[in-house]
């Protein structure tokens, strides 16, 4: 019998788990799947985030020492970052055209928006999320800036600061070209062995991912407590979800134009990641697994998706950019009607281009972002809590989508880019027990 292919495999135990997860709600088993099931999803993840690092590390030093030329550096960075910012503009200006053509603000019905408030205003959540674009506004215009580069290499690693990793793994990969390759040679090998390794601990992991989606879908499931509410915000929520789809239809077709592969082909390879990104809504933490299908299954060169892919994580985050315009004015429609100015709209394109940069690649990181772009254009800062509790009931769905988008749009450049420098290749797929037969 033919082998499942692993995308199916993820597939059906996400299914699965929102099964569960319902079946469980339904009986007042939500204490049962947060002490039991839960934990394995948490695992999963923190297995993830375990060779994120030494991943990025190893596959950036080990891509650019390979290219042998610092001109070449320059030409894949400036491809790579305009290419990100153009497709970060296309995700506002679709998100900004459906949510004013469809207007999903108006007509609230007022006793919604009370119970909303009522429900929400105050919560952790919203306050947590408060605190933080407080904290981050409050940092100088160059803190970003200054955020990129490390005082200490192993705090960074062990924080899993991405940027500055970056920074300092382009930095030793630079000086490894400007030292004699004798010289070079030792530390070379060396990560290009930690590189092998950490792609075939992420064919290990990845055994377990139909199982921890099962957790991480069950988990989601159980938090939603009021069905209510997720249907009076479900115009908001397809405007969003059909933003979206649309912007992983202009990836498709940039892939089909630009590289000249099957979109479905290409949807078939980067499943996988896809469908871990909606389970952990971390771009951060699919990453090893992003690589892993760009580089065995895309065909893309380990020093192009070693140096695209990591940055794009930290700061390509299309579908949060996507979701920041549509969420913006759609609060605005609700509470704040006057603010819907066009001068207003110029400036959440400007913001939330701004803003994806600077979004860590982490669970909810678009909200906090979301206040900024509010407050860019003088949202009145009284009603900014009941803005964040008006959308916080369908945040986690939303960001699990947004967050597909992120991954889609990262693998897409990382093709765009590699076929731009010639590095786009047949795929050579490699699996978990490849040199078993050798050793067991």
């Amino acid at each position: 019998m033919k082998k499942l292919a692993l995308h199916w495999k993820i597939i059906i135990g996400m299914i699965l788990g929102i099964i569960f997860g319902f079946i469980m709600n339904s009986v007042g088993g939500k204490n049962f799947v947060s002490d039991w099931i839960s934990p394995f999803g948490t695992i999963f993840i923190n297995l993830l985030k375990l060779i994120a690092v030494p991943l990025i590390l190893a596959s950036l030093i080990k891509g650019i020492s390979d290219l042998k030329n610092i001109s070449k550096i320059k030409a894949m960075g400036l491809r790579t970052i305009s290419i990100y910012i153009s497709t970060t503009l296309v995700a506002i200006i679709i998100g900004l055209s459906i949510v004013n053509m469809v207007k999903p603000g108006e007509g609230m019905p007022e006793a919604t928006i009370e119970k909303i408030k009522t429900k929400y205003a105050s919560a952790e959540g919203v306050s947590d999320k408060l605190a933080k674009a407080s904290q981050h506004k409050e940092s100088g215009p160059l803190q970003p800036l200054v955020d990129i580069f490390p005082s200490n290499i192993f705090k960074a690693l062990g924080e899993a600061k991405m940027l500055q990793v970056i920074f300092f793994a382009l930095f030793v990969g630079i000086c490894l070209l400007l030292i004699s390759e004798e010289k070079a040679r030792p530390l070379v090998k060396f990560f290009d062995s930690l590189n092998e390794v950490v792609m075939k601990m992420v064919d290990l992991i990845m055994l377990f991912a139909p199982y921890a989606v099962f957790a991480l879908m069950a988990n989601v499931i159980i938090a939603f407590d009021d069905t209510e509410i997720l249907l009076k915000l479900l115009n908001y929520a397809l405007c969003v979800v059909g933003g979206l789809i649309l912007m992983i239809g202009f990836y498709l077709i940039l892939v089909s134009v630009y590289t000249k592969k099957s979109p479905l082909w290409f949807l078939k390879q980067i499943s996988p990641a896809q469908l871990l990104a909606f389970s952990t809504s971390s771009s951060a933490a699919t990453l090893p697994v992003t690589m892993e299908r760009v580089e065995e299954h895309l065909g893309v060169d380990k020093e192009v998706s070693g140096f695209v892919l990591p940055v794009g994580a930290t700061v390509n985050m299309d579908g949060t950019s996507l979701y920041q315009g549509i969420a913006a004015v759609f609060i605005m429609q609700v509470i704040w009607p006057d603010g819907l100015t066009f001068m207003n709209q110029l400036t959440i394109i400007a913001t939330a281009l701004l803003a994806s940069i600077g979004s860590a690649a982490v669970p909810s990181a678009g909200m906090v972002m979301l206040v900024i772009v509010l407050e860019s254009i003088g949202f009145p800062a009284e009603l900014l809590p009941i803005g964040l509790a008006l959308i916080f009931a369908v945040d986690r769905p939303l960001d699990m989508c947004r967050t597909v988008v992120n991954v889609t749009g990262d693998a897409t450049v990382s093709m765009m880019v590699a076929k731009s420098l010639g590095k786009l290749h047949d795929p050579k797929p490699k699996e978990w027990d490849d040199n078993y037969e050798k050793v067991k």
